[in-house]
Formats: C-alpha cells, structure tokens, sequence
C-alpha cells in the first residue's frame, strides 16, 4: 500500500477520483474527496485541483461526516 503523506499535490495522487458535493457552486468552491487507498481518504480545494491534499484516515472521515450531519460545525459558516 502506498501511504500519501499532507501535502502532496492532488494531482500526484494517482488514480484518484474526487467526488465534488452536488451543492457545490458552480465557480468552483467547494471541497473534493478521493479515498487513496485501504484506509485514507485525500481532501482538496477545487479552485486549487493540482495544490496539496490533506489526508485523513477513514475513522477521521466518518467522525467529520458524522458531526457535520448532527449540525456540530454549523457555527463556522454564519
């Protein structure tokens, strides 16, 4: 298994495949995902597809998913 380290370029990351949110704007901003490998999933910023991807293990993903489906982050976007 090749392991991804934080900041590695996006478009480094072979054979990913971002999925972009459908809420997502038409401009390009927005947040894209790709899981890596077995256990790691990539982050990115879409106005930035070849700047560095952020890495996170899949408990770390599901742990975000789940607060942010219970409201827990919503105090940083108003």
């Amino acid at each position: 298994m090749i392991m991804i380290i934080n900041g590695t370029p996006a478009s480094a990351i072979t054979g990913a495949r971002w999925t972009k949110a459908s809420a997502s704007d038409g401009i390009g901003d927005c947040v894209e995902l790709a899981r890596v490998n077995e256990t790691e999933v990539a982050v990115r910023n879409s106005r930035f597809p070849d700047g560095p991807a952020l890495v996170f293990t899949r408990a770390e993903i599901i742990a975000f998913l789940d607060g942010a489906s219970h409201g827990e982050f919503t105090s940083l976007t108003v």
